[in-house]
């Protein structure tokens, strides 16, 4: 472990006393920093290109479009009530970063790993998952190997995100809003079918095409899915609100970023891409493109993600355009994750280069890649939500255990934590490990952490809190106004 937290316990570590809360006059308004850097997130066609997806007859169209879009709905609230909201509180109140914030929860010394190191870890899974599907699509347009532009493309995000964010923020400016105009045009194309969806005749063209797909989902499987998804694909980005909130004045910027960045970003672009789908399928002509394209796939199966029926609704015109632009525009969330996880390595390994840590990273995303199993989008939610599920959960009852305020760092590693974070991780993994298939893991992670937490600090595991010297910048909020 890095020498700097090597401290007495009664002392803090140098990274925590040296960290400088972002002062009032360097933030702004939630339509001018959180909610359109989060709407980017989610206008990542790797989000929304599995709104239908899942290997039951009828994916999650199997109880109709109005149960698929309610569940999606609900998803987004998870997201910005449970793993969100208090995370950017926190950090618009204290002004601080989650390396620092996440040391009440986990101690002073083990929030250096958890979930400091722990994000930039994870982060390389999500550039695997980038170079996986974006190489797919450019391979439409460029005429090289597939190994060839999936170690070009993960070599050159990660270099971009190393780099820094001024660079990062030079090729997300504009190429966000493609994703935007693709969906709308798409949803114009297929809008007419949508009133003609019938999910029993969509259940049975998928059991026709693929026998040996399970049965159908239920009405709560359909929502335990789309949580899934859903609160597993953003549950990273949920524990990142503690960095959003620093750039937040006051509560109401963090309810609104949160309101309109995360949950309106995900009921609109997932949303559409559904309606996308039901459309495809309510239309007879598009419906039989699609399915005899399904037919001639090795093995046969449906089509469910979005991105993949694109050359069947534009009938081979400009589809691979369409496509390649998809793959163009995902070039900035590549870039995104790896300067997380370049910030997270030169924070908890500052004395290796980070030349050296992230380009460890960058050959464990192209393996990933070549390999395939970045390609299993959903399995790499279900770990990333049983990962932060658990953080995010602990984080929660850790504030509001202090009455809404930040605490402070705890001495060492703070027990209650630790104990927390195992308990919803183990849950959480258990359907990936096809031990016990527990619905909405992510959510069920986030609840177990949340309530082991709860009780160890009742039973007094919590660690010391040390006080922090006060410093300016942190925003102090009004009598009545700290909740």
């Amino acid at each position: 472990m890095n020498d700097q937290i090597k401290q007495p316990a009664g002392q803090l570590p140098s990274y925590i006393t040296s960290a400088t809360p972002n002062p009032p006059e360097k933030r702004a308004p939630w339509y001018a920093n959180t909610a359109p850097t989060y709407a980017g997130i989610f206008l990542w066609f790797v989000f929304w290109q599995d709104a239908v997806n899942a290997p039951n007859a009828g994916g999650m169209l199997s109880q109709g479009v109005v149960w698929a879009l309610l569940s999606l709905v609900l998803a987004a609230l998870v997201c910005h009530f449970l793993f969100y909201l208090v995370p950017g509180l926190l950090g618009m109140k204290t002004g601080l970063p989650l390396y620092i914030v996440g040391t009440s929860t986990f101690g002073a010394q083990g929030g250096f790993l958890m979930p400091g190191f722990l994000m930039g870890v994870l982060q390389f899974g999500w550039v695997g998952v980038n170079i996986f599907f974006s190489s797919q699509a450019l391979a439409l347009v460029i005429p090289l190997p597939m190994p060839v532009i999936m170690t070009a493309w993960g070599v050159l995000a990660c270099f971009v995100g190393l780099k820094g964010i001024q660079y990062v923020a030079k090729v997300a400016t504009y190429l966000p809003l493609i994703p935007l105009v693709i969906l709308l045009m798409l949803l114009g194309k297929t809008a007419g079918g949508i009133g003609s969806f019938d999910p029993q005749k969509f259940i049975d063209l998928h059991k026709s095409i693929s026998p040996h797909a399970p049965e159908a989902l239920s009405t709560f499987g359909v929502l335990a899915m789309m949580m899934t998804f859903v609160v597993g694909f953003f549950a990273t980005a949920g524990a990142a609100g503690v960095d959003f909130g620093t750039n937040s004045r006051d509560k109401n910027d963090v309810q609104m970023g949160g309101l309109i960045g995360i949950a309106l970003a995900i009921i609109l672009t997932a949303g559409i891409s559904l309606l996308i789908v039901a459309g495809t399928y309510g239309s007879p002509e598009f419906s039989k493109l699609a399915a005899a394209a399904a037919a001639k796939t090795n093995p046969p199966g449906l089509i469910l993600q979005t991105p993949n029926l694109i050359p069947n609704i534009l009938m081979g015109q400009g589809a691979g355009l369409v496509l390649f632009l998809l793959a163009v525009a995902a070039f900035p969330p590549a870039c995104f994750s790896a300067f997380i996880a370049a910030n997270s390595f030169k924070t908890t390994l500052p004395n290796v280069n980070p030349f050296i840590s992230v380009g460890i990273g960058t050959v464990v995303s192209i393996v990933l890649a070549i390999t395939g199993l970045a390609g299993k989008a959903i399995i790499v939610f279900q770990i990333i939500g049983a990962s932060f599920g658990p953080i995010c959960g602990a984080m929660m009852v850790d504030y509001l255990l202090a009455g809404r305020v930040w605490p402070g760092p705890r001495a060492g590693f703070n027990p209650a934590g630790w104990v927390a974070w195992l308990a919803g991780f183990v849950v959480g993994i258990l359907p990936i490990l096809n031990i016990y298939q527990v619905p909405a893991a992510p959510v069920a992670a986030f609840i177990v952490g949340a309530v082991v937490y709860f009780v160890c600090a009742k039973l007094g595991m919590e660690s010391q809190v040390i006080p922090l010297p006060a410093k300016p910048g942190a925003v102090k909020p009004a009598a009545g106004a700290a909740s």
